[in-house]
């Protein structure tokens, strides 16, 4: 089973993939083609996407069952002890939050201090 998402791609992509695979929803696809099909699609994805974004899970033989790829997409798989993962990264996140030793970030209220760090 192969299962390819696009999102903000050209109609003449979509278009080329309705000949291989089924439109079940704007913009996502499924179909059991073949592991030479698949890639051959997938190289066609990554070349005609444009400004758009793609991800492509079909199944395999690993613990998962499947695996994915990405292209200009935010969220990336990440292997974690051979689980495959998606991480998605987070610029507002903090490096590391806020600790007793250096104290809360401004702008907390005092009872929100004292639910976090204690009265001291």
């Amino acid at each position: 089973m192969t299962v390819i998402v696009l999102t903000n791609c050209p109609a003449g992509l979509r278009g080329f993939l309705t000949r291989w695979l089924l439109e079940i929803s704007a913009g996502v696809f499924v179909g059991n083609p073949s592991a030479r099909i698949r890639d051959a699609l997938w190289e066609e994805v990554q070349q005609y996407a444009g400004q758009g974004r793609a991800l492509l899970a079909h199944t395999t033989n690993n613990e998962q069952g499947y695996t994915f790829r990405t292209h200009d997409h935010a969220w990336h798989p990440t292997d974690h002890e051979g689980i495959t993962l998606i991480r998605r990264p987070d610029p507002n996140a903090p490096a590391l939050g806020p600790t007793p030793r250096n104290g809360p970030p401004p702008g907390w209220s005092r009872a929100a201090k004292r639910r976090r760090f204690g009265r001291g």
